[in-house]
């Protein structure tokens, strides 16, 4: 990749998870497609994303990002965290707490992901 598409990639994730972090879920989610674009299947990208999405309600394209970085790395604690909520949102709750078991099981101190299954285990 030529230098100047690294520098543009790396300028829209940073532009991107500013407004992501700023609460500008639709904002950032189109920076990060066009960073996804210029760096296809990079984890940090697609994790970005994939919390845009979800903070913008769309779950399902959330639940892509998410599932695309567990099928690149099936022991990435967060993508199973992400993927398991968007899961649950979509009304799968079995897959979303499959998937919220193994994000507190790679990382049993992780307050969050405690929670999340606590919530999805209670839901029908």
């Amino acid at each position: 990749m030529d230098p100047d598409a690294r520098d543009s990639a790396y300028d829209l994730f940073q532009r991107g998870t500013r407004l992501l972090a700023e609460h500008h879920a639709g904002a950032a989610a189109i920076l990060l497609e066009r960073c996804l674009a210029l760096e296809p299947g990079k984890a940090s990208i697609l994790e970005a994303l994939g919390r845009a999405y979800f903070e913008q309600g769309d779950h399902g394209r959330a639940a892509e990002q998410f599932s695309a970085m567990v099928e690149a790395n099936p022991l990435a604690d967060y993508a199973h965290f992400g993927l398991g909520l968007a899961q649950v949102r979509l009304g799968n709750a079995a897959d979303g707490r499959r998937h919220l078991r193994m994000a507190a099981f790679l990382k049993p101190d992780n307050d969050d992901y405690q929670r999340a299954l606590r919530r999805a285990e209670r839901a029908p």
